[in-house]
């Protein structure tokens, strides 16, 4: 019984204290003066033992409740300290109400399970005459604290709400951006509902041309990114609520419907798997799609190794520079060394007498890094491969889409990198979308930048580059339709149900402590050209080639 009339005591304590000075001063006044539950006679008094261990269950739902119940509330203070990040969570618990205009709400806890506990959120969202009803769902989880040994809140901004993200704010007010009604380039709209891939890129749309295409912004409750972490480009401000309906802007894109269908149900096939498809005379985009664990746009703003559908670009610039053409014969040994470094094809297959067509279309590796020693005699191996991507292709340039992207890197390299480099290892990076625009390099004979809306609604210029070579150019094309058509080549089987005058390259991209390789494909069907990859999907004509089939065959 003495434990039980120790804790009345401090109850008791608690509720003048928190009344007088704040209950951030109980946790240091519980933590200096705390009993060890001694006889009471002596006049020294000792700190109690700090507890270990995970929080027990009783622990867990009183922390739970009691938390919940400060915040419903409106006490931030108190609900902040009883979290582990009192700094952090304090903020975000007063905006519920200041910034957000939350004016009444009701915060449910549901059965824990193990120290996460599930909780219902109905709220009511008020702002200048406007008001919304507000339900979603969150959880919690309940931590030892490292140095109080007391039950907390472990504190993440998702507490608040499950698409918050640290340094993130909730607010309601006038929408940051006008809504847009967007429209494929048959005036057939594009909703998040019926294109769902669609979602993020159609937000990026809003932010960056809502006003511009005539909108006027509404009342809504949003999450607005931190200016510390994504910009607004590539992270624009979530909405969760609209109060009131703006007006949206019309606003034309290059997309195409038919093609953007067939690209969303692709991509459902493969997990973590994007495609962009581009008209190749133009460089306007028909479709975007990811199908991933996260909204990322990984279609356009991914950065990873391609693998071997680098080899359009490296075998432009073996043509370039004399070294090797279509016809000619070049040596495809089951390895090369290159600086020490040895390099092996696919369960170390060779081609005797082969030509640079046979080792294009059957993916070797070792055809590629071989000539590098004839590079070398010209003083170029380390830059050749480079300048080839930057002069015909526009990878090294800065492009300028209409929505953000990455743009692609073939960096000048030194020692193993060059040989990894020709084909796509090493510190290249690319996304569907670089690769989709090199293809359609190689298909029409001149580099075309992708853009998702009219030229005339860009802010400054696109990239530019000069046109291959026309015979150049069509070597690529001859070497693209042999991989895609020959019994030897290895996009045959995927372009097997695309018609058209078509070309195809394969890739697989290793990647450090990955069990498999990142699947590549890129193609091309008459004036469109597509590009996939799936991660951990394999080789490049399993996952990815079946992908970009799927839309060649739709939109071509």
């Amino acid at each position: 019984m003495r434990n039980g009339a120790k804790i009345g005591m401090v109850s008791g304590v608690l509720a003048v204290v928190a009344s007088g000075v704040g209950y951030g001063a109980y946790n240091i006044w519980t933590g200096l003066n705390s009993s060890g539950g001694g006889s009471g006679t002596s006049s020294t008094t000792q700190a109690a033992p700090v507890r270990t261990g995970p929080p027990t269950d009783d622990e867990i739902s009183s922390t739970a409740k009691d938390f919940l119940t400060a915040w419903s509330d409106g006490d931030a203070e108190k609900a902040s300290q009883l979290t582990n990040n009192a700094g952090d969570s304090q903020p975000l618990l007063a905006g519920y109400r200041e910034d957000a205009h939350v004016t009444k709400v009701t915060l449910t806890p549901g059965a824990p399970t193990g120290a996460k506990v599930p909780f219902t959120v109905e709220a009511t969202l008020s702002f200048e005459g406007k008001t919304k009803p507000w339900s979603y769902s969150s959880s919690l989880t309940v931590v030892r604290g490292l140095t109080t040994g007391r039950a907390l809140v472990d504190w993440d901004a998702s507490v608040i709400h499950p698409q918050l993200k640290k340094g993130d704010t909730l607010t309601t007010g006038e929408a940051k951006a006008a809504p847009v009604k967007a429209v494929d380039r048959n005036n057939i709209e594009l909703t998040k509902e019926k294109y769902p891939s669609l979602g993020p890129i159609l937000d990026a749309m809003r932010e960056r041309y809502g006003s511009k295409a005539g909108g006027k912004p509404g009342i809504e409750t949003y999450i607005e990114k931190s200016s510390d972490g994504a910009s607004a480009d590539t992270a624009p401000a979530k909405t969760l609520v609209v109060l009131a309906k703006g007006t949206p802007g019309l606003l034309h894109t290059t997309l195409d419907a038919r093609t953007q269908a067939a690209a969303e149900t692709a991509v459902k096939k493969f997990d973590e798997s994007s495609v962009v498809a581009v008209k190749a005379s133009t460089g306007e985009i028909r479709a975007v799609a990811n199908h991933r664990a996260d909204s990322f746009n990984a279609a356009m703003q991914g950065k990873l190794a391609p693998g071997s559908t680098m080899k359009i670009m490296t075998a432009a610039m073996l043509i370039n520079n004399g070294v090797a053409s279509e016809k000619s014969p070049v040596l495809c040994p089951s390895e090369a060394i290159w600086h020490s470094q040895t390099f092996h094809n696919l369960d170390n297959f060779s081609i005797a007498g082969g030509t640079l067509e046979t080792s294009f279309a059957r993916s070797c590796n070792t055809a590629f890094i071989k000539p590098l020693s004839k590079l070398s005699d010209l003083h170029v191996a380390d830059t050749a491969l480079p300048s080839t991507a930057k002069k015909y292709f526009g990878i090294g340039e800065v492009w300028n889409v209409g929505i953000a992207s990455a743009d692609g890197s073939v960096p000048e390299t030194t020692g193993p990198n060059t040989a990894a480099a020709m084909i796509g290892q090493g510190l290249v990076q690319m996304n569907p979308l670089n690769m989709a625009a090199v293809t359609a390099t190689a298909r029409s004979g001149s580099f075309h930048q992708p853009v998702i809306v009219p030229r005339s609604m860009l802010d400054g210029a696109v990239a530019t580059a000069q046109p291959l070579p026309y015979n150049t150019a069509q070597q690529l094309r001859d070497m693209m339709h042999t991989t895609a058509t020959a019994p030897y080549g290895t996009g045959t089987v995927a372009m097997s149900g695309v018609g058209g005058y078509k070309g195809a390259k394969t890739g697989s991209a290793e990647v450090d402590a990955q069990g498999k390789s990142n699947s590549w494909f890129t193609g091309f069907s008459n004036d469109l050209a597509a590009a996939a990859v799936v991660q951990s999907g394999g080789h490049g004509g399993d996952a990815a080639g079946p992908v970009v089939a799927a839309v060649l065959a739709a939109g071509s």
